[in-house]
């Protein structure tokens, strides 16, 4: 697909880290970009800078995405791609004791039930409702492409950590449900690729000591560092370019291999 002023995006999470990388990266080459976060002022504020438009979205809201979606629609026109980085994340344990007394904890089930409702469901909702637009558009390549999307799992999807329980079953179900998604829309021309972060340079590690964020460094083979979300960003934007790519799932890391904890 060719990118430019012709093409609108949606980026769920637009509003931070990998999301705002990539409202950016797409909005710099013409493409009428629309994001959607649950931040507001972080969301306004980039849209205002990038030239693009803000709409608030819950994910797991069905009437607040349909919402969404339909300003987004009537501001830029439909969507040829969409980009999936809304997502959350919990530490906790399957079973865990109390440092103090020895209790038994078990995993919150509303905590759990919440990351997969934001992570899977919600990306599946972002999926659904605009690849049902996607298919009534008339295809812009020769090959007869309407339209790409865009999932993020990470790299938990294979190698989760202890306390990762919750994050890693929502981002495994993104990873696997790819290839289906991608066989579903294939006869509609709708390409589907998931990117497996590794770790990256987004507002989940800015607060840490700069130790701790070398340690983390330390576990990448190569480059030895945090990704920049740009680099995630120049991925998205050759998946949309390139048509051969279509049911995969890239891991993007550095080599990267999580360590149990």
């Amino acid at each position: 697909m060719k990118l430019g002023k012709d093409i609108a995006a949606i980026v769920t999470g637009g509003a931070s880290g990998l999301g705002a990388a990539t409202a950016k990266e797409l909005a710099g080459i013409g493409c009428r970009v629309a994001i959607f976060d649950v931040n507001r002022d972080e969301g306004e504020a980039l849209a205002l800078n990038l030239g693009a438009i803000f709409c608030t979205c819950d994910v797991t809201s069905d009437a607040g995405v349909s919402e969404a979606i339909a300003a987004a629609r009537e501001a830029n026109g439909p969507e040829r791609i969409l980009v999936n980085c809304a997502g959350i994340a919990i530490a906790q344990k399957t079973v865990s004791r109390d440092k103090t007394t020895g209790a038994v904890k078990a995993h919150l089930i509303p905590s759990f039930e919440k990351v997969i409702e934001v992570n899977l469901v919600g990306t599946f909702r972002m999926i659904t409702k605009a690849a049902s637009s996607m298919v009534t558009l008339s295809p812009i390549t020769p090959d007869g492409e309407r339209g790409v999307i865009v999932c993020t799992a990470s790299v938990a999807a294979e190698d989760g950590q202890i306390g990762q329980v919750a994050y890693a079953a929502s981002k495994g179900g993104v990873a696997a449900m790819t290839l289906p998604i991608a066989r579903d829309l294939a006869r509609d021309g709708i390409r589907v690729n998931t990117i497996l972060p590794g770790l990256f340079n987004t507002p989940m590690f800015a607060g840490l000591p700069d130790e701790a964020r070398r340690a983390l460094e330390a576990t990448v083979p190569f480059p030895s560092r945090l990704g920049d979300p740009a680099e995630y960003a120049a991925l998205v934007r050759h998946i949309c370019e390139n048509s051969m790519l279509n049911g995969a799932q890239i891991r993007l890391d550095g080599s990267l291999r999580m360590a149990p904890r």
